[in-house]
């Protein structure tokens, strides 16, 4: 990715100061649909399959490839309903709200801070549950599913640019240096993200890819 792609994703043109509203470039909010739409994509396909699961016991997911890619193995444990329903009905709300915001960005909407900071709060919290799911999926569960990998990348994409967005227009507190340093580089970091998690997939499981 060359570096003007970046400050063209990155940067907000005609956008406020911290102290009034404050909008997006067209390739901000892009990111955020393109995302979101990944979420939502993943959400509802897992969702679909979650009630056919339930109304037949013994059904096999597509996605389920082999005893480690297996999404069936996923949906049938605890983890898969931490708030007493399936995690991906959650994902449906949220991914939406994230799309109808990167749309409302390429209509020329400005936000004031304080929907800023709660909308990069939701995107952290999108970004530590996919961290916790990923650490059952490679440990407890000893599964991974390919639509959960598919939502994950999508939640640390949003949530970087989006901190990066807050950062970079003085909605949150940052030295210069790391201002500079996401005017540039926002890309570097998750990259860095999914990268580490990549690893740890292929580590984890490096007989079984190797065999």
């Amino acid at each position: 990715m060359t570096t003007a792609a970046v400050d063209d994703v990155s940067s907000d043109h005609g956008t406020g100061g911290a102290r009034g509203s404050v909008g997006g470039g067209r390739a901000f909010a892009w990111l955020l649909v393109i995302t979101g739409a990944m979420g939502l994509l993943a959400a509802w396909v897992i969702t679909i399959d979650k009630f056919k699961l339930l109304e037949d016991p013994n059904f096999t997911p597509g996605c389920s490839l082999n005893p480690i890619v297996s999404c069936g193995n996923i949906m049938k444990s605890e983890q898969a309903s931490v708030f007493g329903f399936p995690n991906p009905m959650l994902g449906l709300v949220a991914y939406g709200v994230v799309i109808a915001v990167g749309v409302s960005l390429l209509a020329g909407a400005r936000f004031p801070r304080w929907y800023w900071l709660v909308f990069n709060a939701g995107t952290l919290f999108g970004v530590v549950f996919c961290a916790w799911l990923t650490y059952q999926s490679l440990y407890n569960i000893n599964s991974l599913c390919l639509w959960c990998c598919l939502a994950w990348v999508g939640t640390i994409v949003m949530f970087w640019f989006v901190t990066a967005h807050n950062v970079r227009n003085g909605l949150l507190p940052a030295p210069n240096w790391l201002r500079g340093f996401l005017d540039e580089f926002t890309w570097v970091l998750p990259v860095l993200h999914i990268g580490i998690i990549g690893m740890l997939i292929l580590t984890r499981w490096w007989d079984f890819w190797t065999s």
